[in-house]
């Protein structure tokens, strides 16, 4: 239930579009900045020929991704808006997008203290992915099958896309999928690939399946989810080959590096809403996530994207949005993911949970993470980045450590950072640890770093006092390999490590081989030594 922000003698603001028209002139007043375009007549071009579908409609794509195209409906540049689906968490669309108008508040937050805001309003339509909402699918069908479709984009993080479990077996509703064919699908995936089916049958128009996501070579990820789909079902006996040809000559699946941080809602830019006269502030439970009909983010942002576009694109270079070549993206990508500011990220995140902050910005006060961080960056990765041109490696972390980490006015949360580790290490350490090749066994900090997460998997932090760790969808299994690991006896750690840090799957290679496995389980040791041996560990080695 949610509740309403009493005011006394105040007008409150609340977010929909009859508000947004008819009280125009309040939200103004408050200093919301509001969309000029006619939301109707989007709508109705929208409707009629769809352009852009995005999938997972979370804080990212609201705070950054929806504005770039909103900002082409501003200057005249484009004339169709964005449908957001989802294919997992309905409640996304029935509690956060309907009962709102599809509206939203992006909040940026500056270093100097001051917040603006925008209202995003050319979200057109929401829509769940799944056949037992008849209305929502068959719209979805519409969009596929539209000749006018261009891109459709996601933002649904790593385990997202994943088709099978630790051990390797695909899930149950994808092997169901996979045997039954496009016609019966009911996985995420597998429902996205009935409707790239869908789209073959009805001319096989070409479009980009664009993958916004931090993943290593994000475009091949999303590739690989629709052949496998494809690939299984021409084996199978249920589809025809010539749908294997246009799943892999007319569809593409450019590369792309985004690049902005946006936390959880900040209770700060909650109170600050509410001075506005915004009554809409209340967090929403959607499912087992947490939302907010408003997102809060910081100032800088980098979206490169590879051009590789069959039907067309809108002109996003206008917005702000850096399109290049395939080599070109792969090379900010891996400086971005894999060097310059996942893996401090990544770094901050376990060992702050482990030391009890709650802040990022915080943890830049802390002399031992900043210098851990500022060596990994700077000692360890910056030697083997590529410079990719469009981006200088140096001064990207420069402006990371020095402005946007210690930001006190974004509200993140080692917590947050932690979330799915398992699913990020490979390619935010991983990369770099490969870029080494044969002297990967030289390296320090990287190796302090994964430690710190095996570490963090214990659920102890520095004091002794059990910790919740954040979701992960490998945690049981990793968590099962540390059985009977104990603080202050450093025996009881003896061949734990060797499943996780021998799990190519999780590092991209076999840290043994490479020399790195015997230097973590060392560094582990000393870490579980005793209470404060996380704290005695960085002073010992972070110089």
């Amino acid at each position: 239930m949610r509740s309403v922000i009493k005011k006394e003698d105040s007008f409150m603001l609340h977010l929909n579009r009859q508000s947004i028209q008819k009280d125009e002139k309040e939200w103004k007043n408050q200093g919301f900045q509001l969309y000029s375009f006619d939301a109707e007549k989007v709508k109705e071009n929208t409707k009629e020929k769809p352009t852009w579908l995005h999938v997972g409609g979370g804080n990212i794509f609201r705070a950054f991704v929806a504005l770039l195209q909103q900002a082409l409906l501003e200057d005249g540049t484009a004339d169709t808006g964005i449908s957001v689906m989802t294919t997992h968490n309905m409640a996304v669309i029935d509690d956060v997008y309907r009962p709102y108008d599809n509206l939203s508040v992006a909040v940026t937050m500056y270093a100097d203290g001051h917040f603006a805001k925008q209202v995003v309003g050319n979200i057109v339509e929401s829509l769940g992915c799944v056949r037992n909402r008849e209305q929502d699918w068959q719209r979805l069908v519409e969009i596929f099958t539209a000749p006018t479709l261009q891109i459709v984009s996601f933002t649904i993080t790593e385990k997202g896309y994943k088709l099978t479990n630790y051990n390797g077996d695909y899930f149950e509703d994808v092997q169901a999928d996979l045997l039954k064919g496009p016609d019966q699908t009911q996985s995420g995936m597998g429902n996205l690939a009935a409707l790239t089916y869908a789209r073959y049958k009805s001319g096989a128009a070409p479009f980009a399946f664009l993958s916004l996501d931090n993943c290593s070579h994000n475009g091949d990820v999303i590739k690989h989810v629709i052949q496998t789909f494809a690939d299984n079902w021409y084996k199978n006996g249920l589809v025809d080959a010539d749908f294997l040809t246009y799943v892999n000559e007319k569809i593409t699946y450019p590369y792309s590096m985004i690049d902005k941080i946006v936390p959880a809602p900040s209770a700060k830019v909650q109170a600050y809403l509410q001075k506005c006269h915004f009554a809409d502030t209340e967090l929403i439970q959607a499912g087992r996530s947490t939302y907010a009909i408003f997102v809060n983010a910081e100032e800088a942002q980098y979206l490169v994207v590879e051009d590789n576009f069959p039907n067309g694109r809108p002109p996003l270079e206008k917005a702000g949005v850096i399109f290049t070549d395939r080599e070109t993206v792969n090379k900010v990508e891996r400086m971005k993911v894999g060097t310059c500011l996942n893996p401090l990220h990544t770094t901050l995140a376990v060992y702050g949970c482990l030391l009890g902050d709650t802040l990022i910005a915080d943890e830049m006060k802390d002399a031992e993470l900043k210098k851990l961080i500022e060596h990994i960056g700077y000692d360890e990765g910056l030697p083997v980045v590529v410079n990719p041109g469009v981006i200088n490696p140096k001064a990207f972390i420069d402006e990371l450590i020095s402005k946007r980490l210690p930001n006190p006015n974004v509200p993140d949360t080692p917590q947050r950072i932690a979330t799915d580790t398992s699913q990020k290490v490979g390619v935010r350490f991983g990369e770099t640890i490969k870029a080494y090749g044969d002297k990967a066994h030289t390296l320090e900090y990287i190796p302090l770093a994964i430690a710190g997460w095996c570490r963090y998997l214990l659920a102890v932090d520095d004091e002794g006092k059990p910790f919740e760790l954040s979701p992960d969808p490998l945690l049981k299994d990793l968590q099962d390999a540390l059985q009977g690991i104990t603080l202050g006896n450093p025996a009881s750690a003896k061949g734990k490590l060797k499943s996780i840090l021998a799990n190519k799957d999780i590092f991209g290679s076999d840290l043994y081989e490479i020399g790195l496995g015997k230097k973590i389980e060392g560094y582990f040791d000393e870490l579980i030594a005793g209470p404060h041996a996380v704290r005695n560990t960085l002073v010992k080695y972070v110089k």
